[in-house]
């Protein structure tokens, strides 16, 4: 069995260019946050990851998101979150708060 991965980088992109074509999400960010493995389990059942004033509830087989809080609050609208690609490179840019 492989072992739960101890962070993983989250992506707040728009929700309108989740699907555009060309340049990545991560490079579209507007907000970018690692967190990190906190040892518990969130209230969906999956292990729960902090950091950067983001909360998640991560499924690491699939890498989904399956809760999120950013800065106590849940995620405004018009915003997805995302986990970023693995070995994916990025700007920086986008680093903490736009």
């Amino acid at each position: 069995m492989t072992p739960e991965p101890q962070s993983f980088e989250i992506l707040l992109v728009p929700e309108h260019i989740e699907n555009l074509r060309g340049g990545s999400a991560a490079d579209r960010a507007l907000r970018v946050a690692l967190v990190e493995a906190t040892g518990e389990t969130g209230a969906s059942g999956y292990p729960r990851y902090r950091g950067q004033g983001v909360e998640a509830d991560i499924d690491p087989r699939t890498r989904a998101i399956e809760a999120l809080l950013v800065d106590g609050a849940e995620l405004d609208l018009g915003l997805t979150a995302m986990v970023a690609p693995e070995g994916g490179k990025r700007s920086g840019r986008a680093q903490g708060r736009p």
